[in-house]
């Protein structure tokens, strides 16, 4: 993608809307919709990383009831002709079509690479990867699995989403405290995953969530690691203009 002179490519990453409550979370929703009408004046694209929604499940007829500003404002910025592109996080792994039908929106399920001015990103959400976060993995495997999803589509809806909203905001199972603390460049596994996938390749930036940190990590002189912190706590998101990339709080 060539960015077209005056405009930005904007990213933000971990809402978490309907945590704790949906109640709680209206007052951030409101403020992330209105951080999407600003961008969208010189957006050429927005990239969204990820866990979005504290809870999000598809059934074949019923989608989670709620979030209705931040979905008419995201169908509104693509109707307008900026794209937007969506990475699954650890919280929402259970798209399946919604967001590409009813928003015209891309999901992605891994890390995908992209080119802005010649500049190349490795993006994704950040969940599972490197060599760590081993516990998440070995959940993310019974998530994911087509049998246990199935199961799951048969819970009535009011029961299985609130029980997915217990397991996520109090259980602990999918989301932990740890992602609000830093761990030292050495012991920050998307850190060291990025600098293992610089071994094969060069890339500008690596830009993930998941962590709910706002970091800025150069991992060699032509290459950064940027997480781009959180919408609970810190409210930033990272802008590329072009030339450099920034993280900004708003």
């Amino acid at each position: 993608m060539q960015i077209p002179k005056g405009k930005k490519i904007y990213f933000a990453s971990d809402n978490h809307l309907g945590a704790p409550t949906s109640e709680a979370s209206l007052p951030r929703e409101k403020k992330f919709v209105a951080w999407l009408d600003d961008v969208k004046q010189d957006a050429a694209a927005i990239f969204l990383l990820g866990d979005l929604f504290d809870f999000w499940f598809e059934y074949n007829k019923v989608v989670p009831k709620g979030f209705t500003r931040t979905l008419g404002k995201l169908a509104e910025i693509t109707d307008s002709g900026i794209p937007v592109y969506y990475f699954v996080g650890n919280h929402d792994l259970w798209m399946n079509g919604y967001f590409e039908d009813e928003l015209n929106i891309p999901v992605y399920h891994k890390p995908k690479e992209f080119t802005f001015n010649n500049k190349t990103f490795f993006i994704g959400h950040g969940d599972g990867l490197g060599p760590y976060d081993k516990g998440y993995k070995r959940m993310k495997k019974v998530f994911t699995n087509p049998f246990f999803k199935w199961l799951f589509k048969w819970l009535h809806p009011d029961l299985g989403v609130r029980l997915a909203q217990y397991l996520s905001v109090k259980n602990k199972l999918i989301s932990g405290d740890d992602d609000t603390k830093f761990l030292g460049e050495d012991n920050e596994w998307l850190v060291q995953y990025s600098k293992e996938k610089l071994k094969e390749q060069h890339r500008d930036y690596f830009v993930f969530g998941h962590r709910h940190l706002p970091l800025e990590i150069d991992l060699d002189k032509k290459s950064k690691y940027i997480n781009l912190g959180d919408w609970i706590t810190y409210y930033t998101y990272g802008v590329f203009n072009g030339e450099t990339f920034e993280l900004k709080k708003y």
